[in-house]
C-alpha cells in the first residue's frame, strides 16, 4: 500500500456498463445484464450498483427474485413497488426500501406519476445459509437534513443492535449480509471523516464509495460535483478525486476515510462498508 493508510482503486464512470433502452437509462458498476466486465463483477457482499432513471408511465414489470439482499435508494421522482409479499408502495427522495429476497419473491418497480425516476438499485449476497430464509420487506426514510453534512447508515446487518427488525421504522434497513450502507449531502468546501462502523469482530477492511449523478444523466465525461477522497492522515498528492457517476474501491488499513466537497455544488455520496 506504499504506506498509505488507505489503498483507492478508482472506477471512473466512463468504464461502468452504460444503456440507454428510451423508457430506461442505466449504468452498471459491477458486471449485469449485457454489461461484462471480470474486472468489476463484484466486491465483497457488493453484486449490482445499477444507477436508473426510469421515464413515467414505465417501469420493470414483474420479475422474481432468489437469495440475494435487494435495496432501492430513491434520489429523485417517486418508484411504485409492488410484490408478491401484498406490499404496495410509492417511495420519494431519500426513501430506501430493502427486500430479502430469501427463497423467492415476485416484485415490480416503475416510475409513478408525471416524472423520471432517479434511483440506485443495489444488490448484496446474503450470509451462507441466510439466502433460504423466508422472504422479508422493509422501508425506512432518510430526508436530506438528516444526511446534511454527516454520513448516515441506511443499511446495516441485520444482527446489528442499532437495527430495528419491524416493518417500518427509524435507523437502517436490515439486510442478511455483512455490509453496511451510508449516505450523506456534502456542502461545498465541507470534509466528512468516516470513522469505524459497529461489528462483532474486528472491523471492515474494504469499503466502496460512489458519487450519484445528481446534476442530471451524462453518459459522457462525467461533470457535475467533485469530491476528493483519501486518508485523512496522507498527503494531499495521494488522494483522488471523483466527478459525478465515478466510484473507488477502498482497502484499508486504518479507518479514516477524509471525504471533501470540492466542486461547486452539493456532492451525494453512497459509502459501503464490506468485510
Amino acid at each position: 500500500m506504499s504506506g498509505n493508510p488507505i489503498q483507492i482503486i478508482p472506477h471512473w464512470s466512463t468504464d461502468r456498463g452504460h444503456a440507454d433502452h428510451g423508457w430506461l437509462k442505466t449504468f452498471h458498476t459491477f458486471s449485469f445484464a449485457n454489461y461484462h466486465d471480470p474486472r468489476h463483477a463484484s466486491y465483497g457482499a457488493l453484486r449490482v450498483i445499477n444507477e436508473d432513471r426510469v421515464a413515467p408511465g414505465t417501469g420493470f414489470g414483474t420479475h422474481s427474485h432468489q437469495h440475494f439482499e435487494i435495496f432501492s435508494y430513491v434520489v429523485g421522482g417517486q418508484l411504485e413497488h409492488q410484490d408478491s409479499m401484498g406490499n404496495t408502495e410509492v417511495l420519494s427522495r431519500g426513501a430506501l426500501q430493502s427486500t430479502s429476497a430469501g427463497t423467492g419473491i415476485s416484485h415490480s418497480e416503475k416510475a409513478h406519476g408525471s416524472e423520471e425516476v432517479h434511483f440506485l438499485q443495489i444488490w448484496a449476497l446474503a450470509r451462507p445459509g441466510d439466502g433460504n430464509k423466508k422472504p422479508a420487506y422493509f422501508t425506512r426514510k432518510f430526508p436530506d437534513e438528516e444526511k446534511h453534512n454527516r454520513f448516515v447508515t441506511v443499511v446495516a446487518p441485520d444482527n446489528s443492535s442499532s437495527v430495528s427488525l419491524s416493518r417500518e421504522d427509524k435507523g437502517p434497513a436490515p439486510i442478511r449480509s455483512e455490509l453496511w450502507m451510508h449516505a450523506s449531502l456534502i456542502d461545498p468546501g465541507v470534509s466528512l471523516v468516516h470513522g469505524h462502523v459497529e461489528k462483532g469482530q474486528g472491523q471492515p477492511r474494504r469499503g466502496y464509495i460512489h458519487l450519484i449523478q445528481t446534476s442530471g444523466y451524462n453518459s459522457g465525461k462525467p461533470g457535475g460535483n467533485a469530491i476528493r477522497i483519501g486518508s485523512k492522515s496522507s498527503a494531499e498528492d495521494s488522494k483522488v478525486e471523483l466527478r459525478e457517476g465515478d466510484g473507488a474501491y477502498l482497502v484499508y488499513e486504518s479507518h479514516d476515510l477524509e471525504v471533501t466537497n470540492v466542486g461547486q455544488g452539493m456532492a451525494e455520496v453512497l459509502l459501503f462498508d464490506l468485510d
